[in-house]
């Protein structure tokens, strides 16, 4: 049992992604972390760092501008994608029954950041995992208009790509070492980008038992 976990493990290695599924696997990973319900586990964040650093060595088959316009595209068909799927699937979503794959805290844990920050979590959530899925399908839901919708997508989509694979890139050319360092900064991004959702399930948890 422990071979299979381990090797399901090792499949979902940014690395191993770019490594086997080249740029066209990585376009589509991107779309489905941003706009498929059961893209939530998907490693976007260190995905996209680990894209640039690639790039930086030479290990992708594609220059660092097609990179990031490819990868901002994906992003943003994604996120229509989730929205239009949100508008089907309507407030059905939010008593939808628990799977092996969908559970009805995490979009719990959207709402909240969507009662907090409004169209903003739609940028804000790009950098956060779970929420970057279901932000769009929210949005859907509750009938964010479609023009105000695509703003927050671009801006935030653009942010988000050009945050992680340009600065990797650029620490990659400076500095060919950090490759060496690759998977202590994945686990960091992961940690990282965990603590506000973490926060967030806590605080939904609490306000739950008070009421």
């Amino acid at each position: 049992m422990q071979e299979y976990w381990d090797l399901f493990i090792e499949w979902f290695k940014p690395e191993t992604i770019i490594k086997y599924g080249g740029f066209a696997l990585l376009l589509f990973v991107v779309f489905a972390e941003t706009g498929l319900l059961i893209g939530f586990f998907l490693p976007g964040d260190s995905l996209l760092f680990t894209a640039g650093l690639l790039c930086a060595r030479g290990d992708l088959d594609v220059d660092i501008y097609t990179v990031i316009g490819g990868l901002i595209v994906a992003g943003v068909i994604g996120n229509i994608f989730g929205y239009y799927f949100g508008r089907r699937a309507g407030p059905a979503l939010f008593t939808k029954d628990d799977n092996l794959i969908f559970k009805k805290r995490y979009v719990e844990i959207t709402h909240s950041f969507y009662s907090r920050h409004g169209g903003k979590t739609l940028i804000m959530g790009r950098f956060l995992p779970i929420i970057r899925t279901f932000a769009p399908i929210l949005a859907g839901v509750i009938r964010i208009g479609f023009g105000k919708f695509m703003v927050y997508n671009i801006v935030g989509c653009t942010l988000w790509v050009l945050s992680l694979t340009l600065s990797a890139y650029v620490l990659g050319k400076q500095f060919p070492w950090i490759e060496d360092y690759l998977g202590t900064i994945v686990i960091s991004l992961i940690i990282v980008t965990m603590i506000p959702i973490i926060t967030t399930w806590r605080k939904e948890r609490k306000l739950k038992k008070e009421s």
